[in-house]
């Protein structure tokens, strides 16, 4: 049996991410020693465009990763927690099911992989220390937080931060509310 035909039996003829049936194909988990459907999975147009970077990244579409981030196929567990590491930055609502997810050791090891080979991001703060995911900033000024009547006062301490992608951009809680923060405006 073919790969694609052996997926397109574990997947009911869906894709294993959002489950849509329209444009189906075969898409290897990187890194790739031997094509192996164990190694694959069956995804729609949409969402192996967006993972392999070749549109942009639709936020909403990606919901769907809640539900298969449960996946018993290691596969799709690999595909979705790299997902979410993805969208974590921006979106709190991936952060919260990154910090769900339960992976096997090896599965984990395997997800981690292409993300270790991404080049590292160094996020500095407004004196060019290195900040690290977990160190505690303080606020150097006042800042109005949008979408919200919120302003964190200067001086407010913000435990426990998040990395992002964009090096300017920190995460952290202030008065219990999920914000990013300009690393231009904390100080280790």
């Amino acid at each position: 049996m073919s790969i694609e035909a052996t997926l397109q039996t574990r997947s009911a003829g869906k894709c294993e991410l959002c489950t849509s049936s329209e444009a189906l194909s075969v898409y290897e988990v990187p890194p790739v020693v031997e094509a192996h459907s164990d190694k694959c999975v069956y995804l729609c147009h949409n969402c192996k465009s967006q993972i392999e970077g070749s549109c942009d990244l639709e936020t909403n579409h990606w919901h769907c990763l809640n539900d298969s981030m449960w996946s018993q196929v290691p596969a799709v567990q690999v595909v979705a927690y790299r997902m979410l590491k993805r969208l974590a930055a921006d979106n709190g609502w991936a952060q919260d099911a990154l910090d769900m997810l339960y992976l096997e050791d090896d599965t984990r090891s395997w997800a981690e992989q292409a993300l270790a080979q991404e080049e590292e991001v160094i996020h500095l703060d407004s004196n060019g220390v290195r900040l690290n995911a977990g160190d505690t900033v303080v606020l150097i000024k006042d800042l109005d937080v949008k979408g919200s009547s919120l302003v964190a006062k200067r001086g407010t301490a913000v435990r426990n931060i998040g990395l992002t992608s964009n090096p300017e951009h920190i995460e952290g809680r202030v008065e219990g509310q999920r914000i990013v923060i300009l690393t231009k405006f904390v100080k280790k």
